[in-house]
């Protein structure tokens, strides 16, 4: 996006705010994100962020406990998923929000499809190596952080590693250096 010159920021400015609203509109309405946005933080009242959290929660906990035919059709679902709640983040700034639900949909999926996890080989390698990397990921976003949060996150984390080391995903976890367990 190209930057105003200093001239026509001048000009813009001192346009009579009438007119300045009608081109703020104009503008916003190109954006369907923004748009979002702005509706979350000038409409939407202080339990909204709670209950996009728990809408997500369910979206989350829902789909992975089922049958699948193929690890593929897991790893397509986990990565619907995994572009709501980046949008999420997105449109919330909800970023600690992003990183429990991220973690809560790993885990489930150790713990609900056992068998997609059990043996790294053809079909089952895309899922896998999409698990350990999601993990790798998560890691660097805890990291940046507050440190409180990281106390608050360390059960859910360490529960993930484990799940992680125990599955066939062991040898890709440790191939990307992610480590067996958090300390604080």
């Amino acid at each position: 996006m190209p930057a105003l010159s200093p001239d026509l920021r001048k000009a813009l400015l001192a346009l009579p705010e009438k007119e300045k609203d009608q081109l703020l509109v104009r503008l916003v309405a190109q954006d369907a994100v923004l748009i979002e946005q702005l509706a979350f933080r000038l409409l939407e009242g202080d339990e909204a962020l709670e209950i996009r959290r728990q809408r997500l929660q369910m979206q989350v906990d829902d789909p992975v406990r089922g049958y699948h035919q193929t690890p593929n059709d897991l790893l397509h679902i986990v990565r619907q998923l995994q572009a709501r709640l980046a949008y999420h983040a997105k449109i919330t700034g909800d970023t600690h929000g992003e990183i429990e639900l991220t973690l809560r949909l790993l885990t489930n999926i150790f713990r609900h499809q056992p068998e997609a996890v059990a043996r790294l080989h053809g079909p089952t390698q895309p899922l896998l190596q999409h698990l350990a990397r999601r993990t790798a990921d998560v890691l660097k976003q805890v990291a940046k952080l507050h440190p409180d949060y990281l106390v608050e996150l360390e059960t859910s984390l360490n529960e993930l590693l484990t799940l992680l080391y125990a599955s066939a995903a062991a040898p890709l976890a440790r191939e990307l250096g992610v480590p067996a367990r958090i300390e604080n």
